[in-house]
């Protein structure tokens, strides 16, 4: 079987002029290719998508030959690296484009605040979150292999990007984003976007949980507005600073994040389809303006720029090659585990199916641009991909729209966003690291097997106390260790992203 052969040749299949099938009684749900040998009728054994939609027809094999395509019928399928962008355009109408604009511009409102948010607590600036979002979001969407991916800076980044920047500075972060985009390339060209599935679950819920244990926490200066010199970097010793400086609590602050974050909850249930975040921080952040002395983000990083900066290569001498590598292969990591998460995600939505490998390769190409123009890394973000799908995007063309709609509301309304109110955005991170923790979840872990309930408690750990390319190590090299002395008891790893089909 080689499922490679079969993507994007269901439409043609389907297309192909065959008599509609009578259904057959337990027909499968799993999209794969099957082959048979000459002169054989068409069985269980016989090339056919196996799909609830699409059933056995009767007739003889599609493939007499296996591997080779029927001359009456040619199924010349998309190449791995093709990007959706390619195959969606060639149907492309005016509908589509105006649910895609649409689309486009409902993310933006959703992802402009919120990356300027994750760029503050990652260590940076509000300009190199909004670049990042514009540069690394429209390469994303341009090259992807998702119909519907959103891409940018994600609330996963913030730990290793803080960590990152207080080692080597900013200009070691951007050397080491540089060589995580040509790690993302490279596995892309070896046709690495399959390898997630060896990642176990547990692994990937472990540091999900715990980074947003670690982004909470970071965020509760900001909340409270507490007075605090110098905020320590790792959660072990920002606790007990946080817990010293209790007596500095301002009750304006706490009021401001308390109602961004009450009015983000009760948006989202009300209007699941609006972006109710930026109507959350716009109220919150007018409330600060008649409260004096809630800090704002013009307060403590001054003017935003109104375009964007020069591309210029960052330090790649070898000393920083080496170095910033373990950082490097870090950022490659959870770029690759998170956009293709991301478009499973995405795929369950929309009932279509992502290029594995084209994915990866606009995520390299985005990091190295990102890094070019001075920004974060960058990688698929799940909760923005869900607002478009829900917004009615359809194609990536809404994600490139999403990316030109903030560098226009850069050009245009940078003074705008110098108000924002620090404690609001504090709320929205404070909210998406709720999120992240899939709260609706935690019953279902406390009932795994004990391989799982080991493997996500140890990668928990391991992120919140020590450092997150230790966890991440530990845990894939547990659970194969566990794989391979107790196949029975083996945590399940991610599923397979890469069925056959045009998506």
């Amino acid at each position: 079987m080689s499922p490679r052969r079969g993507e994007g040749m269901q439409e043609n299949v389907n297309s192909g002029g065959l008599p509609p099938a009578a259904p057959l009684p337990g027909a499968l749900s799993l999209r794969e290719p099957h082959f048979c040998g000459p002169a054989r009728p068409l069985t269980d054994s016989c090339f056919t998508f196996r799909t609830s939609a699409v059933n056995r027809p009767p007739g003889p094999c599609l493939f007499p030959n296996p591997g080779v395509p029927s001359p009456r019928r040619p199924l010349p399928g998309p190449p791995m690296l093709v990007p959706k962008l390619a195959t969606t355009l060639r149907t492309y109408d005016a509908p589509t484009a105006a649910a895609d604009v649409l689309a486009g511009l409902t993310v933006a409102l959703v992802a402009l605040p919120l990356s300027i948010a994750i760029a503050i607590a990652s260590g940076a600036t509000p300009a190199q979150g909004l670049v990042t979002a514009i540069v690394a979001g429209f390469l994303i969407s341009a090259l992807g292999g998702s119909r519907v991916q959103i891409g940018g800076p994600t609330g996963a980044f913030i730990v290793v990007v803080a960590g990152v920047i207080a080692g080597h500075g900013y200009g070691g972060l951007l050397t080491a984003t540089f060589m995580a985009g040509l790690i993302l390339i490279l596995a892309a060209l070896l046709r690495a976007g399959r390898l997630s599935r060896f990642v176990p679950e547990a692994v990937v819920n472990g540091f999900t949980i715990g980074i947003a244990l670690i982004i909470a926490t970071s965020q509760i200066r900001d909340l409270l507005g507490l007075e605090i010199a110098h905020e320590p970097a790792d959660a072990l010793h920002r606790l007990p600073a946080l817990w010293a400086a209790r007596g500095t609590v301002d009750p304006r602050a706490f009021l401001v994040g308390a109602l961004t974050i009450v009015l983000i909850l009760w948006l989202r249930r009300i209007a699941p389809r609006w972006p109710g975040l930026i109507a959350a921080v716009a109220i919150g952040s007018a409330l600060a303006a008649v409260l004096p002395g809630v800090d704002t983000v013009g307060s403590r990083f001054g003017a935003l720029p109104a375009a964007l900066p020069a591309p210029a290569l960052p330090d790649l001498s070898p000393h920083a090659l080496v170095a910033l590598l373990p950082a490097a292969v870090t950022i490659a990591f959870l770029a690759g585990i998170e956009s293709l998460l991301s478009a499973m995600v995405a795929d369950r939505m929309i009932g279509g199916s992502h290029r594995p490998n084209a994915e990866l390769l606009s995520q390299g190409v985005a990091n190295l641009a990102s890094s070019l123009f001075g920004g974060l890394p960058a990688t698929g973000a799940i909760a923005r991909t869900a607002t478009n799908v829900r917004a009615g995007g359809r194609t990536p063309v809404a994600g490139m729209v999403h990316a030109l709609a903030i560098l226009v509301l850069m050009m245009t309304a940078a003074p705008l966003a110098g108000h924002l109110a620090m404690p609001a955005l504090a709320g929205v991170l404070m909210v998406t690291a709720f999120t992240m923790s899939e709260p609706h979840r935690w019953a279902a872990h406390a009932r795994e097997p004990w391989p799982e309930r080991l493997l996500l408690l140890l990668t928990l750990a391991l992120t919140v106390l020590v450092d997150l390319t230790v966890a991440i190590a530990a845990g894939v090299a547990l659970g194969l260790v566990i794989r391979r002395f107790a196949p029975g008891d083996a945590p399940p790893t991610l599923p397979d992203g890469d069925a056959p089909g045009g998506g």
